[in-house]
């Protein structure tokens, strides 16, 4: 799955870029609160106005502080995944139920140097595994190839039919590096300026997706 990140869109048009998305599997919205990362963007009532131009599954990724409060909204106005961090909250369980009560898939997201090992065991009450291949915060970053260990173990614990999620991956995700991150095992692919920073938006989706599956054709044979 391809989730293009409007956070390197053209905020003063966000109905048109998204628009050139379509036929994305999912719609990635960063929602920062300048709090838990150094930077501020979009809330939910841009969320809601999103919700009402585009079908796209939105899979909103909150990057801030008191989860429990603010992300059970999102899944009350529609979005389809709400992810938030491991490190922003000391009961992600509750969190996670509360967000599924809301009626949306709940996601758990690691920074780059946070382990994953301490969260295996409460992943089955997740849908989305997001793993950070940059420092949350700012778009356009280098992508830190190590965090690939965390999907591959995940992949192991979801292929062996120990846990039923998706191994998603945010950051750096282009051309280059799509290939390693789909061999590592992960599902669904991130990318912003690497689809947003292209003429033809929508024909680079298909080229993310294209590559991927071209990865994994070649690993099967």
């Amino acid at each position: 799955m391809i989730a293009p990140s409007i956070l390197s869109a053209d905020f003063a048009r966000l109905a048109d870029e998204v628009r050139a998305v379509e036929g994305a599997d999912w719609l990635h919205v960063d929602v920062m609160d300048n709090h838990f990362v150094p930077n501020l963007t979009l809330g939910l009532p841009v969320v809601q106005s999103l919700l009402k131009t585009t079908d796209i599954p939105l899979d909103c990724h909150l990057m801030i502080e008191d989860p429990a409060r603010w992300a059970p909204p999102y899944a009350e106005a529609g979005a389809y995944n709400v992810t938030f961090h491991a490190e922003a909250t000391e009961d992600p369980v509750a969190v996670a139920r509360d967000i599924r009560a809301a009626g949306a898939k709940a996601g758990l997201s690691v920074k780059p140097n946070t382990p994953i090992e301490p969260y295996l065991e409460i992943l089955r009450n997740f849908d989305t595994l997001l793993v950070m291949s940059v420092e949350p915060g700012f778009g356009g970053q280098s992508f830190i190839p190590h965090v690939l260990d965390k999907a591959r173990a995940v992949r192991r614990l979801v292929d062996s039919g120990e846990l039923r999620l998706v191994v998603e991956i945010d950051g750096g995700i282009n051309m280059d590096t799509i290939e390693a991150a789909a061999e590592a095992g992960v599902d669904c692919f991130v990318a912003g300026s690497a689809v947003y920073g292209t003429d033809d938006p929508a024909a680079t989706v298909e080229a993310l997706r294209e590559k991927v599956i071209e990865t994994e054709q070649a690993a099967s044979r």
